[in-house]
């Protein structure tokens, strides 16, 4: 029997109450014995797990992605840096097979994804000038049109999106010598004299990061906007058009539940299979 995955989840809602980590453990139990996990507090207690995992998911979160009160940035991209060296040092010696060794696997959400491209040098990291909220259409790159963890999802494709930062300007001649892809960009504003946000990124075969929130669980986004007090949050920051337009987005299986059970799913099956060569339950 092949030994069980481990997934490190790094929680970088810096104790601010979310739903995202609630996701992201339903989502590894779903895969039973194929899969355990553990929770670390990145950002509010500086928690960062060692390179011993298999699989690292790591979370959204609140506020700027420059600010690292408390410190624990230093540790969070070092680990990042060592799981990236220890795929790039594996790729290089594919040839010696003296001693077998497992790639490691990291997804980037939100947060995580803006920290990812600054570290990665991935273009600016600017502050939007309203805040993106709630549901709306992506848009598949050509590389992402042809990316098996969007494998199944339409184009246009529906994400649950809530940021303040976003990530643009990225240098393509720059991101084809390090052979990262653009694979989504934010829907098309015509009427808006700015660039189109970064949506998603592969970064390598192991490395993968979105700017949405593809951990969203339409059923418990919808218990959670139903709450009234959730609702008139809503309704009187954003107006009650965006909350009933919201609700039809979660609503609808072909939107949010789609987008829910198709990336993050795609790619924990890519590591499992990859991993240990496992048939993933249906």
């Amino acid at each position: 029997m092949e030994k069980t995955l481990r997934v490190a989840i790094l929680d970088l809602n810096n104790n601010v109450p979310n739903r995202g980590i609630l996701y992201l453990k339903r989502l590894v139990e779903s895969y039973g014995d194929l899969l355990t996990y553990e929770v670390f507090d990145v950002r509010y207690k500086n928690e960062i797990p060692d390179t011993s995992f298999d699989i690292y998911i790591s979370s959204g979160g609140p506020g700027s992605p420059f600010d690292f009160t408390g410190g624990w940035d230093k540790a969070y991209f070092t680990l990042i840096q060592q799981l990236w060296q220890h795929n790039q040092t594996l790729q290089a010696s594919e040839e010696d097979t003296s001693e077998v060794t497992n790639p490691k696997y990291v997804f980037f959400i939100c947060h995580s994804f803006q920290l990812a491209c600054q570290h990665f040098k991935v273009g600016s990291i600017k502050q939007r000038v309203t805040r993106s909220f709630g549901t709306f259409p992506c848009h598949k790159t050509d590389f992402g049109s042809r990316d098996l963890y969007f494998k199944g999802l339409p184009e246009p494709f529906w994400i649950a999106d809530f940021r303040d930062w976003q990530v643009v300007n990225a240098n393509k001649e720059y991101l084809e010598s390090q052979g990262f892809e653009i694979l989504a960009l934010e829907k098309e504003r015509p009427h808006v004299n700015l660039p189109r946000a970064i949506m998603a990124i592969r970064f390598s075969d192991n490395f993968f990061g979105t700017q949405f929130h593809p951990e969203a669980d339409a059923d418990g986004m919808l218990t959670h906007f139903y709450d009234p007090e959730r609702k008139a949050q809503v309704i009187k920051d954003y107006g009650e058009e965006k909350w009933h337009t919201m609700l039809h987005d979660l609503e609808d299986d072909r939107k949010i539940n789609l987008t829910h059970k198709t990336i993050l799913p795609n790619f924990l099956n890519d590591a499992i299979m990859n991993l240990q060569g496992s048939l993933v339950p249906a």
